[in-house]
């Protein structure tokens, strides 16, 4: 499809009343201090993304199988026909890796945030049990782990009104942030207007790369009209650099060692900014089936002992860090 093709072009074209212009500026050379609990030199949040049962496959009503974050990258996928290989890659992360990973964690007394993709939570509610009793955030992944860009507002709506009922029933309330990952044009838009019309706690929304600290996105302007000009969305940036995601990609890495010296090389450079007075936030990106494979998960228990060694380190939820923010840095809308 080239740019020139009417149809499809003003489907999916720019529009200032949903949408919210670029940021090219953000906090320049002085950015906030956040002014974290105790004096942190840096917050660390730890994602654990639980997509398992959530990703494409015929089984959950997909015309084609997964192909995206497998052991085997670059693969075809196979049309209207199972993978059982791809289905039981995704299958070790709910049945072995997320255990094993969420012992380094309980094993260091820490905690984070979870990005539950509401169908793989659904299919293994020991794993919300565990979660929750290891007293990590349960967010928010979308209903499933697809590609969002192209499914109809009412459908993405059922979507996350489902999203929302499951972690009620699960973990006794609606979850306060949300990742989608491959999100459609209106999806914070939906999600912002849902959870005011159900009278829910947005706190954080975390689809963007662009900062190294909590900022706020002011609302489309047809969510402003409605809602008021005097509220936005507070982003927590995530990462895709920090992410063992990246084991899988093209430019990969290629042993656990990779991704240890990229964490620690990333945490000292911030730790040395925060020293310097200028904190910030550090985003790391696990998946079970990924770091929760025997050969992989060492590199995680090295950087938590890591970080463990060190004086001045917040490690906290997104909810925690959102909270925090909202506090010490209040939303002040444009004149």
């Amino acid at each position: 499809m080239s740019p020139t093709d009417s149809a499809s072009w003003q489907k999916w074209r720019w529009d200032p009343n949903h949408d919210t212009p670029r940021d090219l500026t953000g906090y320049g050379p002085t950015p906030p201090n956040p002014h974290w609990p105790n004096d942190a030199k840096v917050a660390i949040s730890f994602v654990i993304n639980y997509e398992e049962g959530g990703e494409y496959s015929v089984l959950n009503g997909d015309s084609h199988s997964e192909t995206y974050l497998t052991e085997t990258p670059g693969g075809d996928a196979r049309h209207e026909a199972r993978n059982t290989n791809a289905e039981s890659i995704y299958d070790y992360g709910a049945r072995a890796g997320i255990w094993r990973l969420l012992r380094v964690f309980e094993q260091a007394r820490m905690k984070g945030t979870v990005y539950g993709v509401g169908k793989a939570l659904e299919a293994n509610p020991e794993a919300t049990k565990r979660f929750l009793a290891a007293e990590w955030e349960m967010g928010s992944h979308g209903w499933r782990w697809i590609d969002y860009h192209d499914m109809s507002e009412s459908d993405e709506r059922v979507e996350i009104e489902k999203c929302i009922d499951l972690s009620i029933q699960q973990a006794g309330r609606a979850p306060t942030g949300w990742y989608v990952g491959r999100l459609s044009p209106r999806s914070h838009a939906l999600i912002y207007q849902i959870y005011k019309d159900r009278g829910l706690e947005l706190l954080w929304i975390s689809d963007s790369y662009a900062d190294d600290l909590p900022y706020y996105q002011p609302l489309p302007a047809t969510v402003a009209a409605k809602y008021g000009k005097d509220e936005a969305l507070l982003i927590l940036p995530y990462t895709l650099d920090c992410n063992d995601f990246k084991y899988f990609t093209n430019n990969n890495w290629s042993s656990p060692d990779d991704l240890l010296n990229y964490l620690i090389g990333a945490f000292d450079e911030l730790y040395a900014e925060g020293r310097a007075g200028e904190p910030k936030m550090m985003s790391i990106g696990l998946h079970a089936r990924i770091s929760g494979r025997p050969g992989r998960v060492g590199a995680v228990r090295k950087f938590v002992d890591y970080v463990s060694s060190k004086e001045g380190v917040w490690v906290a939820t997104r909810e925690e860090i959102a909270r925090h923010w909202r506090r010490e840095h209040t939303y002040q809308p444009a004149s």
